[in-house]
C-alpha cells in the first residue's frame, strides 16, 4: 500500500529548532520523528511513501540515504508551498495504480495501528475515511459531526462554536477517486479549508484510540516526548512481564 507523508511545512511554530533542521527530523527523545514514522509504516505494511519537503531538504536526503529499511521513500522537494491537498494533487501519478492510499501529517507523533481504520474504510463506499480524535480545544481543529452510520455530516475548520469535539487527526485513508475530485493546484490547496468541507456526505469517520499527539510547537513537542517515553516504558514493562 502507498502513503503520502506530508512534511512540507517550514515549522515556523517550532523555531528555533527548525532554523537548523526540518520539522520531520526533530528528535523525540533522541530519535528523529521521521524514523518513528518510517518504522511505523514498515510495521503496518506500507511499501511506498511519498515524502514532500521544502526546508533543509539536504538533511532529509542525507537521512534517507542512511535509512536501510523499507518502505521505499520517494522524496519530493517543493520550492513553493502547495498545501496538504496540493501535494497530493500535484503527485497524483504516485497513486495512479492504487485503489486506496494513506495520507499522514508528519507533525503528529503516534503509534497508530492501521488495521482498525482499514476495516472501517472497507465497510463503506465513501471516497475517504477520516481519522478522528477527541480535541482538547475544538476551536483549534477541524471538527466533524457524524450520523449513526459514521458518515461525516458536517466539517468545519477551527469553528468559533464547535458542534462537537471530534476532530480530524491528519490521518486519511482515501480511495483513488479522491484524486479526481482535487483541482489542479493553483497556489496553496489545503485539505481542511478547501477539500474536506466539500466531501461532507462522501466520507466516514474512524475514531482513533491509539496514542496521537501533535509536536508542532516547542511546548507540544516537550509534552509529546514525555508521554512517548512513558509509553515506551509501559511497553517495555509489558514485554518483560509477558
Amino acid at each position: 500500500m502507498k502513503a503520502f507523508l506530508l512534511a512540507g511545512g517550514r515549522g515556523e511554530r517550532l523555531r528555533p529548532l527548525t532554523e537548523s533542521m526540518p520539522k520531520c527530523l526533530v528528535p523525540i527523545n533522541g530519535t528523529p520523528l521521521l524514523a518513528i514514522w518510517l518504522t511505523l509504516l514498515e510495521r503496518e505494511g506500507v511499501t511506498d511513501v511519498l515524502l514532500n519537503i521544502s526546508h533543509h531538504f539536504d538533511l532529509v536526503r542525507a537521512f534517507l540515504a542512511s535509512w536501510p529499511r523499507r518502505p521505499r521513500v520517494h522524496l519530493v522537494v517543493e520550492s513553493e508551498p502547495l498545501g496538504s491537498a496540493g501535494t497530493v494533487a500535484a503527485n497524483r501519478s504516485f497513486v495512479e495504480d492504487a485503489p486506496s492510499f494513506w495520507v499522514f501529517y508528519a507533525d503528529n507523533l503516534t503509534n497508530l495501528r492501521l488495521g482498525p481504520m482499514r476495516e472501517t474504510h472497507e465497510a463503506h463506499r465513501g471516497v475517504l475515511t477520516l481519522g478522528l480524535f477527541r480535541a482538547p480545544d475544538p476551536r483549534a481543529a477541524g471538527i466533524v459531526t457524524l450520523d449513526e452510520a459514521g458518515r461525516v455530516v458536517s466539517f468545519v475548520e477551527k469553528p468559533h462554536e464547535p458542534p462537537s469535539d471530534l476532530a480530524s487527526a491528519g490521518i486519511y485513508l482515501a480511495r483513488r477517486a479522491l484524486v479526481d475530485l482535487l483541482p489542479r493546484p493553483q497556489g496553496v490547496l489545503d485539505f481542511g479549508h478547501h477539500v474536506l468541507p466539500r466531501l461532507v456526505g462522501q466520507m466516514y469517520g474512524h475514531r482513533i484510540d491509539d496514542f496521537l499527539m501533535d509536536v508542532g510547537t516547542p511546548a507540544a513537542l516537550t509534552r509529546a516526548a514525555e508521554a512517548w517515553a512513558q509509553l515506551d516504558l509501559v511497553g517495555a514493562q509489558g514485554s518483560a512481564q509477558g
